[in-house]
């Protein structure tokens, strides 16, 4: 740690030994959020954070339409290999370091070089990124890649300081050196992260808290009452139970966005030696686990009708829905002749999820469900950190887990089930769902992108990867003298206008 963040955690651990300043906001999170380095984070909470923490060359509006941050502008040569970028002249790192062309060259290139860096995948059509000018870069593509720009908009284009990152190397994970409106002040893993305002930001005056602090409370029944106690400012994903309540209380606002994103369970295909059971060789086991829930009571019971049944990476309102494989309805009997065929009479499964009560309660539904078709699940809650370690390090038969969505299809999709993804903890590997999801990311037409994602999608629902189960809505409730909040279905909290009266 070095001498400034350790001057930060002290001065933020006294302040919140008392009460909070009125500058201070304070936001309670569902999870702890993993490493706070841009190419080695994979948890939602974590892209919470670096939303403050670190600006993007290209963020979304409420529509998803894509606009400038630290690039100004863009354009696309002819034959869509050459993009072409514009940057600002006016932004500087947390450490004082300019934000120009050569800290975007230098920050692609960590992100597609780094061993540990997981937006490879995300990069993998760049073939070089160069300085044009001090404030123009130039990425040359080894083909077209429609999704370059989405990638560019989320962490793969959140800049970090090349200096820091030259110094610290992955220790820049524990003190991270962005060019945000908030600056990185301490943490105290399980409990805090604190950020302070970057009086040197090029859009500062936006900005009206001094401090962020980012609370991580798993339990949604006490996230809810700490807000309700006047501990926190507002929090994310509030569990939809409490929907109305909140909605009943003068005290607070309700907002709300549909997401982008899934929840699902991740099944260990080639992961070592966990996934040598049935449940993980078998895609028919898989067909019947599948088979045996019902989602629509999932979304009744669970969550009070407020979510979408799903089965695919995206969900029946997008456009890149796959209609000729609609949401299954529950069919024990066909779920048993499955199990039948595969040679299995019961299945001892074990399922890993997040340690909260809405996690919690929507696998002891599905445990119920899935029991009557010859299926003996196991539940092992587990911090949500340590949960997505054990996925990567394969220490995991099956995993309750979601992604918060992506602007392109392609965000949901290729960094999971293509053989050396990202964020491919399954092991899932074919040679076909390669070649036409890296196809797809090829094509400018929507039309013909949605040809190959289905054609992809044949095959994904036959070997079941990952089970998909819901959609989520994102649901935030807030203290009400809070105002210039705006949703956004990625389920990003943007700070720039928001006050606390």
């Amino acid at each position: 740690m070095t001498t400034r963040t350790l001057l930060a955690a002290l001065l933020a651990s006294a302040a919140l030994a008392g009460p909070a300043m009125a500058t201070d906001l304070r936001i309670g999170l569902q999870e702890d959020p993993d490493v706070l380095d841009t190419d080695q984070a994979r948890t939602f909470v974590g892209r919470i954070v670096f939303e403050q923490l670190c600006d993007k060359l290209v963020n979304i509006t409420p529509d998803l339409d894509f606009v400038p941050e630290l690039a100004t502008g863009w354009s696309w040569s002819d034959d869509g290999l050459h993009l072409t970028m514009t940057l600002r002249d006016d932004a500087v790192f947390h450490d004082g370091t300019p934000f120009d062309a050569a800290a975007v060259v230098a920050n692609i290139e960590r992100s597609k070089t780094l061993p540990e860096s997981r937006r490879k995948s995300e990069l993998a059509s760049v073939e070089s990124v160069a300085a044009t000018g001090d404030h123009e870069v130039v990425f040359t593509l080894s083909a077209p890649d429609a999704t370059l720009l989405a990638q560019l908009s989320d962490r793969a284009g959140m800049m970090l300081s090349p200096t820091a990152a030259a110094e610290l190397g992955l220790d820049l994970a524990t003190d991270p050196v962005c060019s945000g409106p908030y600056r990185f002040g301490s943490r105290v893993q399980q409990d805090r992260i604190v950020l302070e305002r970057f009086a040197d930001h090029y859009d500062a005056d936006s900005y009206h808290f001094e401090r962020l602090i980012f609370l991580p409370i798993p339990d949604t029944t006490v996230r809810l009452a700490n807000l309700r106690a006047g501990d926190l400012d507002m929090l994310e994903r509030l569990a939809p139970s409490d929907v109305a309540q909140v909605e009943a209380d003068a005290g607070l606002q309700f907002a709300s966005a549909v997401s982008l994103g899934y929840q699902g369970i991740t099944v260990n295909l080639a992961n070592g030696a966990r996934s040598e059971t049935p449940f993980g060789q078998d895609p028919r086991v898989r067909q019947a686990f599948s088979l045996a829930i019902d989602r629509d009571i999932i979304n009744q019971v669970v969550f009070e009708g407020v979510f979408l049944p799903g089965n695919q990476h995206v969900p029946s309102t997008s456009p890149w829905y796959d209609d000729r494989h609609p949401v299954p309805g529950r069919d024990i009997a066909a779920a048993r002749a499955l199990l039948d065929a595969a040679g299995v009479d019961r299945l001892a499964v074990e399922i890993q999820m997040a340690n909260n009560p809405v996690q919690t309660q929507l696998m002891q539904v599905i445990q119920a469900m899935v029991a009557e078709a010859g299926f003996d699940v196991s539940l092992r809650a587990t911090e949500f950190a340590s949960m997505l370690q054990a996925q990567t390090a394969g220490d995991y038969q099956g995993s309750q887990v979601g992604w918060s969505g992506r602007t392109d299809p392609d965000g949901n999709l290729h960094a999971f089930v293509t053989c050396d993804g990202g964020l491919n903890d399954s092991r899932f590997c074919d040679a076909d769902v390669d070649r036409l999801l890296d196809e797809a990311r090829t094509l400018p037409d929507a039309a013909a992108r949605r040809d190959v994602y289905a054609r992809a999608n044949d095959i994904l629902m036959e070997e079941l990867p990952i089970i998909y189960l819901y959609h989520q809505t994102w649901l935030w409730a807030l203290r009400d003298g809070i105002t210039g909040f705006t949703p956004y279905p990625d389920g990003m909290i943007r700070l720039a206008g928001v006050r606390m009266e």
